[in-house]
């Protein structure tokens, strides 16, 4: 499968190739003191551009230039969480991003569905976003919101933006919309992404 590789990934090949060949050489002349000095540089580039790497190019699709401010009430321990706002803000969001000790609070103050729930919460324009919906459905949704209260996608589905690290299976899923009268459909449905 070919795709396109960005820039960080560009950066990551060439350090890892620096941090792998540069210890050899330096031992072989007999100055290991020398080693850490150059291989904790290259190992932090690398480790930087790690959630670049792993993030599935699907999600780039479809980028389009507007701004919109979204706030998003997540845990404080939540990798996932933040990997969903880097994809925001990849996507041009205005992210206020609040770190929280009790994220259902705000589901409950946004009137979330328990059956709807996900690990986090988000408001644009209004509108409640929960868990791992990709910024292209949301900007879908604010294009023409009608009476759309909700967008979720439920639980934590591997492959969703923000839980595609590298080597994660894209398993199915939708994306729900609830409006005002509690009515939920179906806005956008992802099988073989």
């Amino acid at each position: 499968m070919f795709f396109r590789v960005n820039a960080r990934a560009q950066i990551f090949s060439k350090a890892l190739k620096r941090v792998i060949t540069l210890p050899f050489s330096i031992r072989e002349r007999g100055r290991p003191a020398k080693i850490m000095k150059k291989l904790i540089p290259g190992l932090m580039i690398c480790l930087s551009a790690l959630p670049a790497w792993g993030a599935d190019p699907v999600w780039l699709q479809g980028m389009t230039p507007e701004r919109h401010e979204i706030t998003v009430y997540r845990s404080a321990s939540c990798g996932c969480c933040k990997g969903w706002i880097d994809h925001l803000e990849t996507h041009h969001f205005v992210v206020t991003d609040v770190t929280v000790d009790d994220v259902n609070r705000f589901k409950q103050q946004f009137d979330v569905p328990t059956e709807a729930a996900s690990c986090h919460t988000a408001i644009v324009e209004g509108i409640v976003i929960e868990g791992h919906v990709p910024a292209q459905d949301i900007k879908r949704l604010l294009a023409a919101p009608g009476e759309v209260r909700l967008l979720t996608v439920p639980a934590m589905p591997s492959g969703t933006p923000g839980m595609d690290t590298a080597g994660a299976p894209r398993d199915p899923f939708r994306v729900f919309a609830v409006d005002n009268n509690n009515q939920v459909e179906v806005f956008q449905t992802y099988a073989d992404y």
